[in-house]
């Protein structure tokens, strides 16, 4: 007699090729397995999540079944207040002999996966995680965590292996790694920045944002929701980033507008993260693009590094050092977050602006997460805990794999260096440079101390002056530091004293 198995398929793990549930149907065959998929309320409320992100893991989860179900796949969609209540009404119900899973994302849910055999009393196979590339290839195998590893390093080895832009002799296209040298550019005025395709709830998302509109006291707005929920209107949107934005990429991929969120940006990351869209897909999609002549270069160079560099960097460093990674604190930072990062009162324009944008729709694009938000955060000292709970909230594409790298590593330096290898700190010349949000601020760029002396100059300084002997340990840091010697003792002072004053304010 053969067996009857389950596959539990995770939330944001909605592949169109799962391969737990390809080699558990290469077991036993379709007939005798069944698909768990648990909606955890108690786990969508362990924090004040997005709306929009709740509509969308549930919408896309729903789809996700349907689409089974029509492959001849028998559906057991539970809502449940946990997993554990999930799983144990499914065993319950179907008593399987075999529970197949791919492994979890996140570290906790790793730890609950390899849990589940004996808390439950089922035979389980957990298969590698495939929606990362670093799983299907284990790139630097010998490094331990205490090494320091740079990205870029990292990213060479992921464009050797797997070939992605490499000439005739396995050398990189153009003769160069990467090309930051034509990127980041300031955008243009008049520039023509093309609409990003939306979609139109179906009425099973209609039927979700009203749940999550009554029932879910969470952060943001159901209203405006329009983004893809299942593979079809993923790769949608891809084609259409691919056809219409990936031009001008890497050119401006750095830029700011008051005007634009999206910009030329791929707002992709919402459905890689669910798994309806694979890096290496697209990764392949943006080099078809250089190849056919469709793009430059550094447009299509900028966005695989994105794709199979960045991302991929963030995975493999949380893999590396969690749980450790969650907790650092480096710089002692121990201030509250700010109330207006849940209301966007705030007189600071670019703050104003971009605090709405993540309330209203749960995105903003790197540079504006990077820049603004956590360079004011590390600037003003905000515990990192805190501003990674944040980060949490209020993103459509926040997962604990993506937001603890990210926020406690690139973004604050929090870990000391172990992620990036500098602080991302700026004055407010870096944001006039990149964005026009100076333009229409109360604040003036240009000046350091005074009534109308934008924050985040006297902040930038006063940062500065707080870790000057820490930072002078770090060599990317020599030239910001060299700049302190143009502060005399008086500006010093003016500098420290405005920053305390604005502190205390906040």
């Amino acid at each position: 007699m053969t067996s009857k198995v389950s596959v539990w398929i995770l939330g944001d793990q909605l592949t169109p090729s799962h391969p737990a549930l390809g080699v558990a149907e290469k077991d036993v065959g379709k007939r005798n397995l069944r698909v768990l998929m648990i909606k955890g309320k108690g786990h969508l409320q362990r924090l004040a999540y997005h709306k929009k992100k709740l509509v969308l893991i549930l919408s896309a989860m729903r789809h996700y079944a349907e689409e089974l179900k029509k492959d001849g796949y028998k559906v057991d969609l539970i809502d449940a207040e946990n997993f554990t209540d999930g799983i144990q009404a499914h065993i319950e119900d179907h008593q399987p002999q075999k529970l197949y899973m791919m492994n979890a994302s996140s570290f906790n849910g790793q730890q609950f996966q390899h849990s589940v055999a004996q808390q439950f009393g089922i035979d389980t196979e957990i298969l590698p995680n495939a929606q990362f590339l670093c799983n299907r290839f284990n790139p630097l195998p010998d490094k331990k965590p205490d090494d320091r590893v740079r990205q870029e390093t990292f990213y060479r080895e992921m464009r050797q292996h797997f070939g992605i832009l490499l000439d005739a002799d396995g050398k990189p296209e153009g003769g160069q790694w990467n090309y930051d040298q034509k990127n980041r550019q300031p955008m243009p005025k008049g520039l023509d920045v093309p609409a990003v395709i939306t979609f139109e709830p179906d009425s099973l998302t209609q039927g979700i944002m009203s749940v999550i509109e009554n029932e879910y006291g969470s952060t943001g707005v159901v209203d405006g929701f329009n983004l893809a929920v299942d593979r079809r209107q993923a790769l949608a949107a891809a084609e259409d980033f691919f056809e219409h934005r990936l031009c001008y990429f890497g050119t401006y991929e750095d830029a700011m507008s008051e005007e634009h969120i999206v910009l030329f940006h791929s707002m992709l990351s919402p459905y890689l993260n669910l798994g309806l869209l694979d890096p290496l897909e697209l990764a392949h999609m943006a080099e078809q693009s250089y190849i056919e002549g469709k793009v430059e270069l550094n447009n299509a160079e900028g966005f695989i590094r994105q794709v199979i560099g960045w991302r991929e960097y963030m995975f493999w460093q949380y893999q590396r050092l969690m749980p450790d990674l969650a907790e650092e604190n480096y710089w002692g930072a121990e201030r509250p977050l700010p109330d207006f990062f849940w209301n966007a009162k705030t007189e600071m324009n670019c703050l104003q602006h971009v605090i709405n944008r993540v309330l209203e729709n749960g995105y903003l694009h790197h540079i504006e997460r990077l820049m603004l938000l956590s360079n004011f955060f590390t600037l003003t000292g905000v515990n990192p805990q805190d501003v990674l709970k944040w980060f949490m909230c209020c993103f459509i594409d926040a997962y604990e794999w993506v937001m603890v790298p990210n926020v406690i590593g690139m973004g604050l330096y929090a870990d000391g260096g172990k992620v990036g290898t500098k602080p991302y700190i700026a004055s407010a010349n870096y944001i006039h440079r990149m964005g026009d949000y100076c333009e229409d601020c109360r604040f003036n760029h240009r000046e350091r101390i005074g009534q109308d002396a934008c924050p985040f100059n006297f902040l930038y300084w006063h940062f500065l002056l707080t870790h000057e002997v820490v930072l002078r340990e770090n060599p990317r840091m020599a030239r910001m530091l060299y700049n302190l010697k143009y502060l005399d003792n008086a500006e010093r002072e003016s500098v420290i004293r405005a920053s305390q004053k604005f502190l205390e304010s906040l």
